[in-house]
């Protein structure tokens, strides 16, 4: 039961650390991009050189 004293705050933090991680990427405008997720699937560029 000791041990249940210390993985319930870690849990919390790492919860809390998670959560935190998350509201940063949204203030910073990490999801903003839907349009160009669209277009870059469809793009051809980054295949490899076509074999003969």
């Amino acid at each position: 039961m000791n041990v249940l004293a210390i993985l319930i705050p870690v849990s919390v933090c790492l919860g809390l650390l998670g959560l935190a991680a998350f509201f940063w990427t949204m203030r910073a405008s990490q999801y903003d991009d839907t349009e160009g997720d669209r277009h870059r699937i469809l793009d051809n560029r980054w295949d490899a050189a076509p074999k003969d």
